[in-house]
């Protein structure tokens, strides 16, 4: 019989078998995920020529019907005349006199794991266990010191397999059931729409190649069924392990749910999770991980299990709303239990952050060697400003000296002294032009950053209710962010220091995202980059971490292009300083654009003060109409109100004015009668600022196209996101009007997609009408 095949890091196996307590998250030298590696590579390169450090373990080994294939990562394994010792580093804020055998039975269980695999496949009948415990804050070091044999490592080890057999074997039942049912799955629907299969036939064969593709695909294709479908498909014929859906916001993130849920009305059976932020999914009102705050971290770690076991038993979509109701009658975190059981699930549904982001991606999934996933990579053309804020740190010295009073009389304030004068010289470097930058890093804050890292850690440790401790906290970690990007710069990076008054701003900022994006989607076996707007695709796969050799497919519009009225009004110019002298026209425009047929339309600005002055001027020429108003900050509920007015009324006409790039512009459905038309204000260019001129002074040494990088095609992207609120489904019939006399020049012309080859042209009102009169007399 061919035993069943387990993969799981040593890491997860130790904690899933012997993991208990409580979840305390309150400051126990909370820096380890930078400092800690600076701290394993010191105490690496200390250990000499007899140390060899990261040692990455695999073991396969055959156990009662199951094929463990077991792997981590030792930090060290040091050659002794008598004897090897695996060596395991973990770096505390806890007094080392705290510490002694029985201070934490998972390193010791992790240690060992180590041993048993160094041991059989070195044929080492004996050898030491070591934990070598560092003090961030003091810098003294403790050592603790097991000698073992193979046959005790084999014991513990196999007892350890014993526990989790219990898992394995569900988890087999599962997968086994699942496959089946696979199998069997037909596409949900009764016909493919037009492209739809050539997406779905491109995603599979991306994922049996285990390669990238990057699909720009217009609305109506179905992206998100045709990604997902065959990537299922895939993970039946054991292509794929996991499916990671990642998406930006939260409503793309339902579509695919919904996805999911239409294939298993079709007898699929299959788990899938959707993770959401730890603050929007707890119970609290704060976040505040430890058991004194919250009584569901009291003691999580004896519950989680069992509510793991019931939940995967009886569920199939780990929704919210599911995760709630297990962790509230089990009484555990949340955001915790969706962790672990994203390790259980066949596809989880995330935002970008859980693969992308260096500060909060999911490490135990990607912390090792890759994985056998594929990423579902949905808006992708999101990722590119995501990415960069991602990969950039900044600080500010108002925080600094923020932070120095609240901690008057403290040691700490010395060094928070310093780091403000330094930040001092910065400001009057900037001179007259407010800013200066440099290619280098300002190697010259690292020391005092370090220095106040560790005497912060001091006191974040003992002073858990001392005035100031939140804002302690929180530059705390912003500076420990700012020292783990110093780990990832490179060319693809500046330094920039901005003043504003009494204001100055350090910031290591990611020019370029291609070379990290890439480095990311290598945790993975696959992965597919898709949006309505992916355009132009060269640009997208090259921002994106793609390589020549990788795919790239551009489907057309599956909709009638006569659904669509495009006009293009070129005598207008909506560039910045000639707006002040358009308000007037453009007001009479967009009453011309919608005064054809009644009903609902959206209007698009590129700024917020733009579109407040025409809308004063429009409501005051036509105060008949019926108009709303995005403003500056909206809340969920103001959201919905506002688009819950664009219901199908002949008898009406609605006007909504919104911000290009805003939360309107995209990701809304309003299919048929909902929405009749768009006006579109300008080609959507990013406001010059300083970042902005930056990137396209990087990308003009790259390649010659530093505007077109920066400005161009990040605006272009915004105009073809708004024009496609319009025509959302095959009966759907709406009108674009696009203001700006760029729009017909060439440079703009050739990032229209295919369907938008042949604008209209319109000089004047009187053009407008006529267009408008013909195309809604002729549906």
């Amino acid at each position: 019989m061919i035993p069943h095949v387990v993969r799981i890091s040593v890491k997860d196996l130790v904690e899933y078998t012997l993991r208990s307590g409580d979840i305390d998250t309150r400051f126990v030298g909370t820096s380890r995920a930078v400092e800690g590696t600076r701290i394993h590579q010191k105490l690496q390169k200390a250990g000499g020529d007899n140390y060899i450090a990261e040692v990455t373990l695999k073991y396969e080994i055959s156990y009662k019907d199951f094929l463990f294939l077991v792997e981590g990562r030792a930090d060290g394994i040091i050659s002794e005349q008598q004897q090897v010792v695996i060596d395991e580093i973990k770096t505390t804020a806890i007094p080392l006199e705290r510490i002694d055998e029985t201070f934490n039975t998972l390193h010791w269980a992790q240690a060992k794991c180590y041993g048993l695999i160094y041991g059989e496949q070195n044929k080492v009948e004996q050898l030491a266990i070591q934990l070598t415990y560092y003090n961030i804050d003091t810098e003294e070091i403790k050592r603790l010191r097991e000698t073992v044999t193979l046959q005790e490592l084999q014991t513990f080890f196999y007892g350890l397999l014993d526990s989790y057999l219990v898992w394995a074997k569900q988890l087999e039942a599962w997968k086994e059931l699942r496959d089946s049912s696979i199998k069997k799955l037909n596409f949900p629907f009764p016909a493919y729409r037009q492209g739809q299969r050539e997406l779905a036939v491109a995603v599979y064969r991306t994922i049996s190649d285990n390669k990238k593709l990057f699909v720009q695909a217009p609305t109506g294709i179905g992206k998100t069924i045709s990604t997902l479908f065959p990537a299922v498909k895939a993970m039946g014929e054991h292509k794929t392990g996991k499916i990671f859906y990642l998406t930006a916001k939260t409503i793309t993130r339902q579509v695919a749910e919904e996805a999911v849920n239409v294939m298993r009305g079709c007898g699929l059976d299959f788990k899938s999770i959707t993770i959401t932020a730890k603050d929007k999914i707890c119970f609290k009102e704060k976040s505040i991980c430890n058991p004194d705050h919250c009584e569901y971290a009291q003691g999580h770690f004896d519950r989680v299990n069992d509510a793991i076991m019931e939940l995967f038993l009886q569920e199939r979509a780990f929704t919210r709303d599911v995760i709630e109701a297990y962790s509230q009658k089990h009484m555990v975190c949340p955001f915790e239990l969706s962790l672990d059981l994203a390790l259980w699930a066949d596809c989880v549904i995330c935002d970008y952050n859980y693969v992308f982001d260096p500060r909060v991606y999911l490490k135990r999934f990607f912390q090792t060697s890759q994985g056998d996933y594929t990423f579902l990579i949905d808006e992708a053309h999101n990722l590119v400003d995501r990415a960069r804020e991602m990969f950039s740190a900044e600080l500010t010295k108002s925080t600094f000296l923020k932070v120095k009073n609240l901690c008057k009389g403290q040691p700490i304030g010395k060094t928070l002294s310093k780091i403000n004068t330094v930040m001092l010289g910065m400001k009057k470097e900037c001179g007259e032009e407010g800013y200066y930058t440099q290619l280098d890093q300002p190697e010259e804050l690292y020391p005092l950053l370090w220095t106040f890292v560790k005497k912060a850690s001091a006191l974040l440790t003992d002073n858990h209710k001392a005035d100031g401790y939140d804002a302690l906290l929180e530059l705390y970690f912003n500076v420990l962010i700012f020292l783990k990007m110093v780990e990832l710069y490179d060319g693809h990076y500046i330094t920039y220091v901005e003043t504003s008054s009494s204001e100055v701003t350090v910031k290591l900022f990611c020019l370029d995202p291609s070379k990290l994006l890439g480095e990311a989607v290598q945790r993975g076996k696959s992965s597919v980059f898709f949006s309505a707007t992916l355009v132009p695709l060269d640009y997208f796969s090259e921002i994106l971490g793609g390589e020549a050799t990788d795919a790239k497919i551009a489907f057309p519009s599956p909709f009638k292009v006569e659904h669509l009225c495009l006009l293009v009004a070129d005598r207008i110019s909506t560039k910045f300083k000639n707006r002040a002298s358009s308000y007037q026209e453009i007001a009479q425009y967009i009453h011309l654009a919608i005064q054809q047929k009644p009903g609902n339309y959206l209007v698009f600005f590129p700024s917020y003060h733009y579109m407040q002055e025409v809308y004063h001027i429009f409501s005051e020429l036509y105060s008949d109409i019926e108009t709303l108003i995005q403003t500056n900050v909206m809340s969920e509920l103001e959201r919905e109100s506002f688009l819950e007015r664009f219901r199908p009324d002949s008898n009406r006409m609605l006007l909504g004015f919104c911000v290009l790039g805003g939360i309107f512009s995209e990701g809304i459905d309003l299919k048929g009668d909902k929405l009749l038309g768009t006006v579109i204000i300008g080609v959507g260019l990013p406001q010059i600022c300083l970042e902005r001129n930056l990137i396209m002074e990087h990308f003009r040494k790259k390649n010659e196209l530093g505007f077109e990088y920066a400005y161009m095609y990040p605006g272009m992207n915004k105009v073809l996101q708004a024009a496609g609120r319009v025509i959302r489904s095959e009966d759907d019939k709406g009108v674009v009007l696009l203001i700006d006399e760029r729009f017909s020049s060439y440079y703009y012309k050739k990032l229209f997609p295919a369907h938008w080859r042949y604008p209209r042209e319109v000089r004047d009102g009187n053009e407008i009408n006529t267009w408008l009169q013909v195309f809604w007399k002729g549906l």
